[in-house]
């Protein structure tokens, strides 16, 4: 039986949204998230990064410079006992031809045909409404609007196309929804 996935945004949604960060020492995880992605992980799913890191393409920092603070991120969830299935990163500028860049569903459904998941149990977290719908595109069960990073903005300035959204205060909350949507 395929197995379920929980796919994330990074930045804002895991960690602090940092402009274009590109040092390590300035990662730091968001209150709770390493905890709502333990439980996550424990009740089943698979955990993903989907994240566009278009600083690299305007020329901010470079894809080792990325690499570097994604170490970082995962070396501050493994003290948890979080690991992460995989991380898929789109490096280009808005304007420039991507094949995965959000709200695109490639790496989604590259994921899905890599590990065996099934997307109609799966679940789409994020800060933006590209990364909604990135899930959406992509035939998730749900796409969950975190109100932390550019959340709380997104869900204002939206509003009726986050209608096919669960809109919550933050991972924690975005967990225990799922959880018990699965409970359901």
């Amino acid at each position: 039986m395929a197995a379920p996935a929980v796919f994330l945004d990074r930045d804002g949604t895991v960690i602090a949204e940092r402009h274009y960060l590109k040092d390590p020492a300035q990662v730091e995880l968001l209150p709770g998230a390493a905890e709502a992605l333990k439980r996550l992980q424990d009740g089943g799913y698979l955990l993903f990064f989907v994240t566009n890191q278009s600083g690299i393409g305007r020329g901010y920092f470079t894809m080792e410079d990325a690499c570097r603070v994604q170490e970082r991120v995962e070396a501050l969830l493994a003290g948890y006992g979080v690991r992460l299935a995989k991380t898929y990163m789109a490096p280009e500028a808005p304007d420039q031809p991507s094949r995965g860049r959000k709200p695109s569903p490639a790496f989604l459904l590259d994921a899905a045909r890599e590990f065996d998941l099934d997307l109609s149990r799966s679940y789409m977290i994020g800060d933006k409404l590209i990364d909604l719908e990135c899930g959406w595109n992509a035939g998730v069960r749900r796409s969950l609007l975190v109100c932390t990073g550019y959340g709380r903005e997104t869900a204002e300035r939206e509003g009726n196309r986050l209608r096919d959204a669960v809109v919550v205060s933050n991972l924690a909350a975005a967990a225990e929804w799922i959880l018990q949507a699965d409970r359901r």
